[in-house]
């Protein structure tokens, strides 16, 4: 199979070029939306494209190379946007407690803007999709590694293992903001679930209970 243009790749492209490869990749995530990845056609993407499928080709070989382009274009992004409130922030007292809320809304808001392309990296991980698989890893390693250089320099250094806290830290946070909605249903308010999260994140961190708990 051949494989679809890397994002260094498609800078050469040009601007007209560019727009029209992002059109695709918007193009998927709508359809991903409304349907499932199984059903996706290439003539379903041109057409929600406003193109045809002989321009699609001269972008991606078939239509999962684009939903693997989408994939990978929305980590490359999300991953640094996620360690961004992670890095370099006060994880002391109450502004500890306000970046560990500030972590679960980065999360929560991820899962809630790209749900549908997050679930389907979810799933093709599971079928042992190495590509998709790769793609997940780079998405939870920034918010990882972010962890684990901030579990590094807590001041007591009671910390066993930074790298096996900072990896449940990341699988929790993804699990319960791609299950939000499974979890209001069953009665858990989204308020609590969101404190939950932090209160989670800020006890690890500083090993600590949170402010006024």
């Amino acid at each position: 199979m051949t494989s679809s243009p890397t994002p260094e790749s498609a800078r050469s492209l040009g601007r007209r070029g560019e727009a029209t490869r992002q059109k695709f990749l918007e193009a998927v995530e709508e359809l991903l939306e409304e349907g499932t990845y199984r059903e996706l056609t290439v003539t379903d993407i041109a057409r929600r494209a406003g193109t045809s499928p002989a321009t699609f080709y001269q972008y991606f070989s078939a239509a999962e190379d684009a939903v693997l382009a989408l994939a990978i274009a929305t980590v490359d992004i999300a991953g640094p946007e996620l360690a961004s409130h992670i890095e370099g922030r006060d994880w002391s007292d109450a502004r500890g407690w306000e970046s560990s809320l500030g972590v679960a809304d980065a999360f929560i808001a991820l899962w809630e803007g790209h749900r549908s392309i997050l679930r389907l990296i979810d799933l093709a991980t599971d079928e042992g999709d190495r590509r998709f698989r790769d793609v997940r890893t780079q998405l939870l390693g920034a918010p990882a590694n972010a962890f684990v250089s901030v579990l590094r320099d807590r001041p007591d250094r009671h910390v066993v293992d930074p790298l096996a806290d900072a990896g449940v830290l990341v699988s929790m946070l993804a699990h319960v903001s791609a299950h939000l909605e499974g979890l209001q249903s069953w009665g858990a308010d989204s308020h609590e679930l969101r404190r939950s999260m932090a209160r989670v994140v800020y006890l690890t961190l500083t090993g600590q209970s949170p402010p006024g708990d």
